[in-house]
């Protein structure tokens, strides 16, 4: 293959991995943080356990525990993001509000509103800005949502940067929260750990740095027992962008033994690397 058919090739892989990010951002996107295992925020403080339990001592701690429960029960979306935003309207100060801007920001993350999502998601951080499980969920999010026609689309993608590398630093400081097992704080942490390596990976490839990115995601799918095979996809047309074709060929054999809608596309694009790596043999 000539050079420039060579070019030619990667630029329409990265044009197709940037649609599959869209795709992707339509499907896992919209998946709370209430999934896939616990979560490392959940040690609740004695305000929360005595509302929710229904033991608060006044009318007015009562009616405030009602209205949690009422709003930590709800699973309909849209019914969730009614009861929330009448929470905060009803108790601004409650101490439990931080708690509702997460559950909202996810309610409406779950109802594919971004805007409202990230939001949310901004005003919990700027009542708890360790929180990592907010930190991860925004910072993966924004770059698979990415518009680069948007105005403040740069802007948006150094948020997920700053927030996905904010969620490593304190995951890498935290101490167990008392509400999670050994095993629990270990599995919480790690899959908060590949998520935000894949945040970070994604950001760098709409930035076209290919070197950078491929870093992050081969620690966001080496070790992972779930790797999100759109990091394996586009760990592959970074290394295919890197001329490490047989690295590449790798992370596309990776992708194409996970049954989903890009196992087609990434047996063709382990070919394509394995057959670059073999031109790429010295004669």
């Amino acid at each position: 293959m000539s050079t420039a058919a060579t070019r030619t090739s990667l630029r329409l892989m990265c044009v197709a991995a940037a649609a599959i990010l869209g795709a992707a951002s339509a499907s896992r996107a919209q998946i709370t943080s209430q999934n896939g295992g616990p979560n490392l925020m959940q040690e609740s403080n004695s305000m929360e356990q005595r509302l929710y339990v229904g033991t608060a001592d006044t009318q007015a701690d009562r009616e405030q525990g009602a209205a949690y429960q009422a709003f930590l029960k709800e699973r309909d979306p849209a019914k969730r993001i009614r009861l929330g935003n009448e929470y905060l309207n009803k108790f601004p100060k409650s101490a439990l509000a931080e708690r509702v801007d997460v559950g909202l920001m996810n309610a409406y993350r779950a109802e594919r509103d971004w805007k409202n999502s990230f939001r949310f998601g901004d005003n919990a951080l700027a009542l708890d800005p360790d929180d990592v499980d907010v930190l991860a969920t925004v910072g993966w999010t924004i770059p698979h949502v990415y518009d680069p026609n948007d105005a403040d689309a740069d802007q948006e993608l150094k948020k997920a940067e700053t927030y996905a590398k904010h969620a490593i630093e304190v995951m890498a400081r935290m101490a167990k929260p008392k509400a999670l097992t050994d095993a629990q704080f270990a599995e919480a942490k790690a899959r908060r750990t590949f998520q935000a390596h894949s945040a970070l990976g994604i950001v760098y490839f709409r930035r076209d740095d290919y070197d950078n990115s491929a870093k992050e995601l081969a620690q966001a799918t080496q070790g992972n027992p779930a790797p999100d095979p759109t990091d394996l996809f586009i760990l592959g047309v970074d290394l295919q962008n890197l001329n490490r074709y047989g690295e590449a060929a790798d992370a596309f054999s990776g992708c194409g033994r996970i049954a989903g809608p890009l196992q087609e596309q990434c047996k063709q694009g382990a070919d394509s690397a394995k057959a670059r790596a073999e031109q790429a043999k010295p004669k």
